[in-house]
This record gives C-alpha cells, structure tokens and sequence, in this order.
C-alpha cells in the first residue's frame, strides 16, 4: 500500500504508439523515491476498479479477488492483477485482495493524500448534472468552484457550490489550488475558456464542449463527445440489426 505522497509530479502528454504515459513520482514510508510509468488506459482501469471496489464496500464485502473484480469489468483476471501491481500493492493468494486496503491504495495513487481542487466553467444544464453527479460520489475530488458569465447564477451557490463570475477564475484557481477544469460552455466558447484555463497555470481539461480544444502539449484534456458516442452506438446497432435480417 502506498502510504505517504510526498512528491507527485504533473501528467505528461507525451504520447508514444497513441498511448499517454503520466508519470507519476512518490516517496514511500522508507523515503525511497519510486517513479511509475503508467499508460492512460490503466489509469481508466483504475478508475473502475475503484467504483466497484466501493460498490463491495457498500454490501460490506471484506476481501475481493482478482477474477471477482475481472468479471465485473469484463477484463481478464491477469488484466487485473498487472494493474494492481502496477502501483505497487499486493493481495493474498488466499484471500485475495481486502477492499478497504486496495480502495485506499488505488485512490492515493490517482488523487494523493489530499483532496483535490477541481473547477467547472458553464453552469447550465449540463454543468449543474456535472456538479450533482460529481459532488456526491468522490469526497477526494470535489467540484470546489464554478463560474459563469450568467448575472443570475453569478454569487449564488448552485448544487452545494458557490458561483463565481468567470473574469475571478485566475484568483480562485490560486486560493483553492485547483489542478484540473471542466468545461461544459457551448463550442463557440469553449476556445477563449481553454485560453484562460491554460494562462491561469491549469494541466488537466475535462472538455464536453463539442469542439476541438487548442492547448499546449503540457496540457492533458480529455473529451467528452455524447453527440459522436450516441452516432457510434446507432452505427453499430444498426449493423447487428443488418446482420440479423441477412441470415
């Protein structure tokens, strides 16, 4: 288990073969530094891991194995142990893995000791189900502040958070230390939004805008297209539909 986050450095966009590295530096319990070099599709599988993991917790399930946790993601169990592995825990070959110990090993790996800051930019529609869905799941990464160019959302608190107006995001992206951004504005001002995102010193971009963001390398952004997703369903629906009347 990774039980002390003393130095834990920014993503990486480097890409190599289409696959994002982040490299991510700790110091463990003997002050030893480690760094791991870990691909962005195992990070997604780390991530849920973790939601089933807390789904056991919730039915108070105690030790979980690796083909437990394969059958629930629909992977392999030796899929599962690699990525375990990885960041450097270990279970039982008895008993497997103990939820609660694995729980807290895989999220000081991917957020650190502490909570993290995180900003979302559009309060509308879309932005006030980003803040409902978000703010209830994970007590590490919390919504901490959201901006508007709105008069009337400006100064309120929406969804459990207060709303700034948007010219202060620089400001409070320095008192709350904030790291990564949400964006959920309309594609004509997803753009100038990236822009300040990026000046105000922020890595990480999480952009449901439906539009091709311009960032520097450094900067890690993870689209969100539900448009292009549902156009791919329907595409492949449609082509089992054909395959079925065919035979």
């Amino acid at each position: 288990m990774l039980t002390s986050f003393t130095i834990v450095c920014k993503y990486s966009s480097e890409k190599n073969n289409s696959v994002t590295n982040i490299t991510i530096i700790y110091v463990d319990k003997i002050t030893k530094v480690n760094v791991l070099l870990v691909s962005e599709k195992t990070i997604e599988r780390l991530c849920l891991y973790r939601r089933f993991l807390r789904e056991l917790r919730v039915q108070r399930t105690t030790y979980a194995y690796s083909h437990q946790l394969a059958k629930m993601a629909g992977l392999t169990a030796a899929q599962v142990r690699r990525d375990i592995m990885a960041i450097g825990y270990y279970g039982s070959p008895v008993r497997g893995y103990e939820v609660e110990k694995l729980l807290e090993s895989i999220s000081d790996f991917l957020d650190g000791p502490d909570s993290l800051g995180v900003a979302l930019i559009g309060v509308g529609n879309l932005g006030r189900s980003i803040l409902a869905y978000l703010n209830r799941r994970n007590s590490r990464l919390n919504v901490t502040a959201a901006f508007d160019t709105n008069p009337e959302k400006i100064h309120r608190v929406i969804v459990s958070c207060h709303c700034f107006p948007l010219e202060d995001y620089p400001r409070v992206v320095r008192e709350k230390n904030i790291h990564s951004t949400i964006i959920a504005v309309p594609a004509d001002q997803a753009q100038p939004v990236a822009d300040l995102i990026v000046k105000s010193g922020v890595k990480g971009i999480l952009n449901f805008a439906p539009v091709h963001l311009s960032v520097p390398e450094e900067v890690f952004v993870e689209n969100i297209d539900m448009a292009i997703a549902l156009e791919k369903v329907t595409y492949f629906a449609q082509q089992d539909n054909k395959a079925r009347a065919e035979r």
